[in-house]
């Protein structure tokens, strides 16, 4: 069987940005909500979940803000958006899917820990990581998977490497030197993607590439200017790897029988279609419990 694992807070801002605007009732935004209970229904229906979970980052801030300033918050999220994360969690419940909303720990860590406490489980064939984003492609490896279901493309080991020039243990690495805009790290100046790949692809982490570049083993453009930025940063480049590195101790309380879907809550999903104006979504559920 397959485990699917999903980044809710993907998926919703997937759909407030893809999915047609909608008000219900009292006014509210509900867009991306209806959005991501069609897109939950699909991955039911059209592409055979039986086993899956969902983690939303109920709250954006984690602990990582308190280890950088400069780590991603709320602000700047529309607040139509913002409103809907209870009802995006709303939503997946109602269909039966296991929720993990995510407080102290951001909604990847729980998607992390899931892969690592899954994967060698004798009755998982592929941990499905469904999001898109670079930093859950660490967790990537034997029987761990990341799926774009927008683009339809399925990222394995070897489509790490192609992506990104590093294996997916270094990505932490490579984030930390080429910066991630969306969680707010800024990276090494001047290290590119090319040079961060050249030099991880060699050296595994940023603490192994030497001081002296002229022990890197190959001839980079610049290298003496790459060298003198990394060795001024070195204790920023060790904060930012921390801040990439993905947790794998999430305290998942379920099992992975738990994990199974056995059908969708009746009352609770024609209750919230009701709320939406979303009333196709019921006669389209293949299951109820």
């Amino acid at each position: 069987m397959k485990l699917h694992v999903v980044d809710g807070t993907y998926e919703l801002f997937r759909s407030h940005y893809g999915a047609p605007s909608a008000t219900d009732a009292k006014g509210r935004e509900v867009g991306a909500t209806r959005g991501i209970l069609r897109s939950f229904l699909g991955l039911i229906r059209d592409e055979g979940a039986t086993h899956l979970a969902c983690a939303f980052d109920t709250q954006i801030e984690s602990f990582r803000n308190q280890l950088f300033a400069g780590y991603k918050t709320g602000e700047g999220i529309e607040p139509a958006l913002f409103a809907q994360f209870p009802l995006a969690e709303r939503a997946a419940h109602a269909l039966g899917i296991v929720v993990w909303p995510m407080i102290d720990f951001e909604a990847d860590d729980a998607l992390a820990t899931a892969a690592a406490q899954w994967e060698d489980h004798p009755d998982i064939e592929q941990v499905v990581i469904c999001s898109p984003d670079k930093d859950l492609a660490q967790c990537v490896g034997d029987r761990v998977v990341m799926l774009d279901r927008r683009r339809r493309i399925v990222l394995d080991e070897a489509g790490v490497r192609e992506k990104f020039g590093v294996p997916p243990a270094s990505i932490p690495d490579y984030l930390a030197l080429v910066g991630d805009a969306a969680d707010g790290i800024p990276g090494i100046p001047r290290w590119g993607p090319k040079t961060a790949s050249l030099l991880l692809s060699r050296f595994g982490t940023i603490a192994e590439i030497p001081r002296d570049p002229a022990f890197w083993g190959m001839d980079v453009r610049g290298r003496d200017s790459l060298a003198e930025s990394l060795n001024l940063r070195r204790e920023d480049a060790a904060l930012y790897r921390t801040l990439a590195v993905l947790r794998r101790d999430v305290p998942l309380e379920e099992t992975l029988e738990d994990l199974q879907r056995k059908g969708a809550r009746r009352e609770e999903l024609e209750a919230l279609c009701g709320e939406l104006g979303e009333f196709g979504i019921v006669d389209r559920v293949p299951r109820w419990r």
